[in-house]
């Protein structure tokens, strides 16, 4: 069983969720990507997300807010969502 204090990783990357927002990569890098939860329905006990926005955001904390927004777009599901953040992330870290 995992300790408290590990975090969740995807891809050698964190992966922190509060509430509907999850978090993709790392404050350190220059991006990261958010993933927020839109829509979602029950399936038996569990909550299935149906419609997630995805986000490439800057880091930095001296951008503006309506400026860290790189990209942007809305999946159908979790996993589509996050499998167009690891790519718009990776590509991103990598352009340097």
């Amino acid at each position: 069983m995992p300790e408290k204090n590990e975090v969740l990783k995807y891809k050698g990357r964190p992966l922190m969720r509060k509430d509907n927002l999850i978090y993709y990569g790392s404050m350190a890098d220059e991006y990261i990507i958010m993933l927020q939860i839109m829509e979602s329905k029950k399936l038996e006990d569990l909550d299935l997300a149906t419609k997630v926005s995805v986000q490439l955001q800057r880091t930095d904390p001296n951008c503006k807010a309506r400026d860290r927004v790189v990209k942007k777009s809305e999946k159908d599901g979790f996993y589509t969502a996050l499998d167009v953040g690891c790519v718009w992330l990776e590509r991103a870290l990598n352009a340097k």
